[in-house]
């Protein structure tokens, strides 16, 4: 068996950012471990500009921001190796793994880094009714096609859901000649970054149907229609509001879950609200020496997020291996009014500063987060704007830290009001 001081599972952003800040530490034994033939994850097939903005303070495409943390690794004596699929680990930090180069192999690592990353949900996992017709991608599937393999998969082209990655498809497919002839999404708010849908929709003209989804798919061999309807409150469809679409292709962009199958197999504790571990301020799991960082811990909006909470992370693994672990009594954090929830889940109160990662559920103006020990308001700050598409963060530093009297803190948003003290409308 080969023994490795750190193994990293992806080599994706998060994993190269993980292991790169973790030899900067002084850990030289370490090993990425890539499914794909080549590392950079799923920014390889993200051609558009837009990434590096916070990280570099200039407008890279997804290839471009992977490629300078390759040529990083590449200055190092970091193992990377591709075409390696991680079939187990174990609780005792055991990984069995199998590659065309090494066949069957199994590998102890002193310490290890969850990066795997997220996949898309499919038409399975929402149960759209209709016919079984070819046309039906989700949209990270028509990314791979068009950008990495170049073939057009549709001309005219319905997308449900505004994620991220669906608004992107929307310009990429208009741009290389399809008609995209409306982006549909069931809530009453779009769950992408606004920019996305200035650029991707507004400046292509192309329609988005809140508070709609598809009830029906038809079509033979090819799709040839879809149909949209309006949904009330409880998102159930109402009858008579039906639009029929006549397209041969329908985009899914109904949201990404953490890949974690590896995790759960392992025994690591898993969040059932972000579908990632459950970790310390540090990032580690539930499994001593197991850590977490990227889209497998909770779905990111922005890589430069994923870069900086990976680097959190190698970090704490390097000193994990050296034997330095964080100390004080343990205090969990709640997600309160609005709030989704919140990463970490809990940390420990001798910790230097704590960043608390949060999505809230509805669109806020001018409300304000609040951070609460018991009745006991410990930090406010203020917000113009909030939306589930967009993460949101607050930091704590040690002075408000050291004043936590209980076990547990909640993030919460309190909701501005106007003039007779009701609620400001959040259309």
């Amino acid at each position: 068996m080969k023994h490795y001081d750190l193994v990293v599972i992806g080599g994706g952003p998060a994993g190269l950012a993980a292991a790169l800040a973790a030899y900067e530490q002084g850990i030289g034994n370490i090993l990425i471990l890539e499914r794909d033939n080549q590392a950079g994850g799923i920014l390889n097939q993200c051609i558009h500009n837009g990434f590096g903005l916070h990280r570099f303070k200039e407008e890279l495409t997804g290839p471009e921001y992977a490629g300078r943390f390759i040529e990083l690794v590449k200055q190092t004596d970091i193992e990377v190796r591709t075409d390696t699929m991680v079939l187990e680990l174990d609780e005792n930090r055991v990984l069995h793994t199998v590659s065309p180069q090494h066949g069957y192999e199994a590998i102890q690592a002193g310490a290890v880094i969850l990066a795997m990353g997220c996949r898309e949900r499919t038409r399975g996992a929402i149960s759209i009714p209709g016919a079984r017709c070819s046309g039906i991608f989700t949209a990270g599937a028509a990314q791979r096609f068009l950008n990495m393999e170049g073939y057009m998969v549709g001309k005219r082209v319905v997308i449900l859901g505004s994620g991220d990655i669906g608004l992107i498809m929307a310009r990429r497919m208009t741009l290389e000649g399809a008609k995209v002839l409306a982006c549909v999404e069931l809530m009453p708010y779009s769950g992408g970054l606004t920019r996305n849908i200035v650029q991707c929709l507004n400046d292509f003209d192309i329609p988005l149907y809140l508070s709609h989804t598809v009830t029906d798919i038809r079509g033979k061999n090819r799709l040839e229609q879809v149909v949209v309807s309006q949904v009330d409150e409880k998102r159930n469809p109402i009858p008579g509001t039906e639009m029929v679409f006549d397209c041969d292709t329908l985009l899914l962009s109904v949201g990404l879950l953490p890949e974690n199958e590896l995790s759960r197999q392992a025994g690591v504790e898993i969040d059932p609200r972000t579908n990632g571990p459950v970790v310390w301020e540090n990032r580690e799991c539930s499994i001593p020496g197991v850590f977490a960082c990227g889209n497998v811990l909770h779905v990111h909006d922005l890589v430069d997020y994923v870069s900086a909470e990976s680097e959190q992370a190698g970090k704490a693994a390097a000193a994990y291996l050296q034997g330095l672990r964080p100390e004080g009594p343990e205090i969990r954090l709640k997600n309160g009014n609005g709030v989704g929830y919140t990463v970490p889940q809990r940390f420990h109160k001798g910790a230097e500063s704590l960043e608390i990662f949060f999505r809230v559920r509805a669109i806020y103006k001018n409300a304000a987060i609040r951070v609460m020990d018991g009745e006991a308001q410990i930090a406010r700050f203020k917000r113009e704007h909030m939306a589930p598409g967009e993460m949101e963060t607050v930091k704590l530093p040690k002075v408000l830290l050291d004043r936590v009297k209980g076990d547990s803190l909640t993030v919460e948003i309190e909701e501005s009001t106007v003039g007779d003290g009701s609620p400001v409308p959040q259309a």
